[in-house]
């Protein structure tokens, strides 16, 4: 084992400079926490200056190490696989140095077998959250946020962009633990403008405790931006090029020295898709019946940047402040064709036909500023005190120009237009405490406040020959207020195999939508305690069990109360409703986690109720024909399910990787006497298969699957999709090339049915759309002074301290 990590040090040139004149020694030992001697970790010193490696030693059996070097100022970085880091910093060589006795702490997890690979998992599995490592997973090279959010298990992305986790939207995105300005007004668009390549990992949990917010039942999906510490200047870039036209760019860089990181990232990119989609709607009562087809062609093209800027200044080994900066800006041009053809029932003759015309131009920009201070304490590194402060300012700007004309009759052209600017400012202050009590128990409490003002100027006009004149349902100024303070407290703790948490946490909503030039106002406060439970015990290092246990609540989003319709389509309206309570839910999940030298397995069976349940209640006018889909209020709903993730090390050169979520559905309401009561069973499964050729050559194919789903008024069909990519280490492993096909057979399309039946009238519909066709993409990425993958070890048969 010496002579191994000897060689290791053989590595670095300058340790094998013979001592000179004017040299000084730096000297010191290492030992466990027991008092017991390290032997064999590496030491290698740096100069403050610039964080430039000069020279290293390896301790010997009793753990003393000694190096020599000229004078100056260093730090001096001690590590040893299974143990933590620990720097010594502020040495001035002018003459001999002793360092002391140095403790290395045990990492997070001890080691029984320890294998040097190159890479990371792409799934790291833990009972109360997923961590998924995008840059492990060759489908997501070159792809947005949205586009990597889909990949995800248990998580899935419609053709709108709107994510569900287990079935359900109401999940909560934030972005490096925080509510952002990239998740703000239109989190669909902002999403898809988040290159995938400044996404470190997603955090999937799915029963979070009182440390989070209680927003979002079904879960929190956490997306880290990359921020490198590593000490001296490093940076990954990447371009990307693809058809339909895609061009992107993006950086991430930081650069450390003994007191600041410097740390920014960057993306731009540039999009031009086709879409299309057609659909069928026919209806019938006892006094009347009609017919038509739509068949709609979508031309969009958007441009979108983010760069972030920020660093970390260390006062001192114990305290950090850390300040960023964020903007994001966009830009679409999106044409949309909508055709009519309406038919003669009897003979199913075309009697009518139309065509709309919707030019719309858009702009949206992000900024937000945060600032966060956090504090160890030298006599116990487990305690931690942190403070953060969070300024978001968001806009979007959307006009359109719709053009109505008639195909097979002389009527007039029909000429509208809207005008829709929205903005929002957020500001955020939170604290948060965590003191330990013996080695195994901690106690953490927290304050947080979020004050959200979001307004929205809505105006449809049309053109009477000599003027543009307002439509009366269709002209208003919106004021959205959210002011939600919250207060939790946390106990956990450890006796033997068995550990527990008992968590409260206690929100302060109070909520005001107004609609300023017909002075309504609608008023929302309330008050509620949300409890979270966990209990963990561990059978043997391979075999761990959870029971979790949370109360959660999803409120409405401004778009859901606003009660302007979507005037894209003249026969289909989207409004929102000022009356909507927000939904809550019990959530239990109970969990295994088996791990073996050559994979994992984790599997959960839950159980979730929700009331209030928020569903898109479609409502058909029969004499103009016209649906009017609004969200409302159902009575409950239940949801069981079964979930499992298999990881699998099939030979050195094959990963293999499988998830699935199965649940069953139970909904019960009605809306103006209408019964909505729906049952389903369905089901999501995304399997991935990596392979390694030639040492360097990665091949995966990627199958996703979602199963049809029954809904109140009528069903979701199925969707399924194959990613494959290829990707090629080149430039002496600092570069990798990478080809990508998305969605391979063109299946990524959303198609439904409607189907409404009672017992004076029926109202059958079915859809088809797809939002972007077919995508193949080159990405090049270059690494500067980094690794491939960010740690080599690969850690087999652990177990938790």
């Amino acid at each position: 084992m010496r002579r191994f990590i000897t060689l290791l040090v053989l590595l670095f040139p300058t340790t094998l400079l013979v001592a000179q004149t004017g040299q000084f020694t730096v000297t010191g030992s290492t030992k466990d926490n027991a008092g017991a001697a390290v032997p064999f970790s590496t030491a290698v010193l740096f100069r403050s200056k610039d964080s430039s490696q000069v020279t290293g030693a390896v301790a010997d059996e009793k753990g003393v190490f000694r190096i020599k070097a000229a004078a100056g100022k260093y730090f001096l970085k001690i590590s040893l696989l299974s143990y933590k880091d620990h720097y010594v910093n502020n040495i001035n060589l002018n003459k001999d140095v002793n360092v002391g006795t140095i403790t290395l702490k045990v990492g997070s997890k001890t080691l029984s077998q320890v294998e040097i690979v190159g890479e990371k998992k792409l799934m790291e599995l833990e009972l109360d959250k997923r961590v998924y490592n995008v840059s492990q997973d060759v489908a997501n090279i070159g792809a947005n946020a949205s586009e990597v959010l889909a990949n995800v298990p248990s998580v899935t992305v419609d053709v709108d962009g709107n994510v569900a986790l287990r079935g359900s939207q109401g999940v909560r995105i934030l972005i490096d633990g925080k509510p952002s300005a990239l998740t703000g007004i239109k989190s669909t668009d902002a999403l898809r403008n988040l290159q995938g390549a400044m996404i470190d990992r997603i955090e999937v949990v799915t029963n979070p405790s009182s440390r989070f917010d209680a927003a979002g039942e079904t879960g929190v999906i956490n997306i880290i931006l990359k921020k490198n510490k590593t000490r001296g200047f490093n940076g990954n870039f990447t371009g990307t090029l693809g058809y339909p036209q895609q061009l992107g760019a993006a950086y991430s860089i930081n650069y450390r020295n003994e007191k600041v990181n410097l740390f920014s990232s960057f993306g731009i990119n540039n999009r031009k898709g086709p879409g299309s989609g057609n659909s069928s709607n026919r209806f019938s009562s006892k006094d009347t019946a009609y017919y038509y087809t739509q068949r709609s062609t979508r031309d969009r093209e958007d441009l979108g940047a983010n760069i972030m800027a920020g660093l970390d200044y260390y006062l001192n080994d114990y305290t950090t402040l850390t300040g960023s900066v964020l903007y994001s800006g966009g830009k679409e041009k999106n044409v949309n064709r909508l055709r009519y053809d309406d038919f003669f029932v009897d003979d199913m003759q075309i009697k009518n036909s139309s065509l709309r015309v919707n030019d719309e131009d858009a702009r949206e920009e992000n900024t937000e500023a945060s600032l966060s201070f956090r504090k160890k304490y030298a006599n116990n590194d487990k305690r931690e005190w942190t403070a953060d402060a969070k300024w978001t300012s968001s806009g979007d700007i959307e006009k359109s120009m719709y053009r109505t004309s008639p195909v097979l009759n002389g009527a007039a052209l029909e000429l509208q237009r809207s005008d829709n600017p929205t903005w929002e400012k957020t500001l955020l202050l939170q604290t948060d405490y965590i003191h330990p009590f013996g080695k195994d128990a901690k106690l953490e409490a927290g304050f947080k406040g979020t004050l959200r003002t979001v307004t929205n100027d809505f105006l449809v006009e049309e053109f009477d020959n000599t003027a543009w004149t307002p439509l009366g349902d269709f002209d208003n100024n919106m004021e959205y207020k959210e002011r939600i303070y919250a207060a939790y407290a946390m106990f956990g703790s450890k006796v033997g195999k068995f550990s527990y948490q008992l968590g409260l946490r206690g929100e302060l909503s109070d909520i005001s939508t107004g609609l300023l030039k017909t002075n309504e106002i609608n008023d929302r406060n309330y008050f509620n305690v949300f409890p979270s439970t966990s209990l963990s015990y561990q059978l043997d290092k391979a075999n761990t069990l959870q029971l979790s246990y949370s109360y959660r609540i999803n409120r409405p989003n401004y778009r859901d109360l606003t009660p302007f319709s979507d005037f894209s389509d003249p026969r289909v309206y989207f409004v929102g409703n000022p009356n909507l309570d927000p939904e809550y839910a019990h959530s239990i999940d109970a969990g295994h986690l088996l791990e073996w030298d050559k994979g994992s397995i984790l599997s959960s069976v839950y159980y979730r109720h929700k009331t209030g349940v928020v569903y898109r209640y479609n409502d058909l006018d029969s004499t103009t024909g016209i649906t009017n889909i609004r969200p409302i209020n159902l009575s409950t709903r239940d949801d069981i399910g079964i979930e499992f993730n298999l990881s699998l090390t099939l030979a050195d050169w094959w990963k293999f990787n499988t998830s699935a979520n199965v649940y069953h559905a139970i909904s019960n309401g009605s809306y103006l006497g209408r019964n909505l009561d729906a049952t389903t069973t369905t089901m999501t499964n995304r399997t991935t298969s990596r392979m390694t050729f030639f040492k360097s050559l990665d091949f995966q194919a990627s199958l996703n699957y979602q199963a049809p789903r029954i809904t109140p008024q009528g069903k979701d069909l199925a969707q399924y999709s194959i990613d494959l990519g290829l990707a090629q280490d080149i430039l002496k492993d600092k570069g990798t090339l990478t080809f990508n096909v998305r969605d391979l057979l063109n299946t990524r399309r959303r198609r439904a049915i409607t189907d409404i039946m009672t017992d004076s009238e029926t109202y059958y519909s079915r859809s088809d759309f797809q939002w972007r066709a077919r995508q193949l993409t080159l990405t090049l990425n270059y690494r500067l002074n980094q690794q491939k993958i960010d740690t080599k070890e690969k850690e087999e048969g652990f177990g938790e301290n």
